[in-house]
């Protein structure tokens, strides 16, 4: 399975469609945040794919939840903005926060800066920001011999 990971589009629906678009085999599509408005209306337009999203500190009036937990393939999956465990300042508060969910895997934005590590069993994310004319997204593959990790540049 392939999943798709964004963060901050910060209203680039253009960006977003293009990643998408260039990630035709991605089954599932993670935004991490301050992004919730282009999520909403460009999801219509992939029915194939199965949308996963929480809110950014940008996302004022969402009522997504601020972190959330997906089963993929057999895989447990934490995934928040960041914001609301300080990810600017230090990961430990994120880390520690996935540790006791049990993650395999564990997605963080925020900070508009990218970054995959694996770190004592857990896969650690961080797709950067996928608006403005450096964006960048992440790849997940999970298969029968593992998991891996990429960063994309657009």
């Amino acid at each position: 399975m392939r999943i798709l990971v964004v963060s901050d589009t910060h209203g680039d629906a253009w960006s977003l469609h293009e990643a998408i678009k260039r990630q035709k085999t991605a089954e599932v599509v993670i935004h991490l945040g301050d992004g919730a408005d282009e999520t909403e209306s460009i999801k219509y337009q992939f029915p194939e794919k199965m949308f996963l999203r929480v809110r950014g500190n940008n996302d004022w009036g969402s009522s997504l939840p601020l972190v959330n937990i997906a089963e993929l393939e057999g895989k447990r999956i934490f995934y928040t903005h960041g914001h609301y465990h300080n990810v600017k300042y230090t990961l430990y508060n994120f880390y520690t926060a996935a540790r006791e969910q049990h993650a395999d895997i564990a997605l963080f934005g925020h900070t508009h800066e990218p970054m995959t590590t694996y770190e004592n069993g857990i896969y650690i994310m961080n797709p950067g920001s996928l608006g403005g004319m450096h964006g960048s997204y992440g790849i997940i593959d999970i298969t029968k011999a593992g998991i891996v990790t990429n960063i994309i540049f657009l």
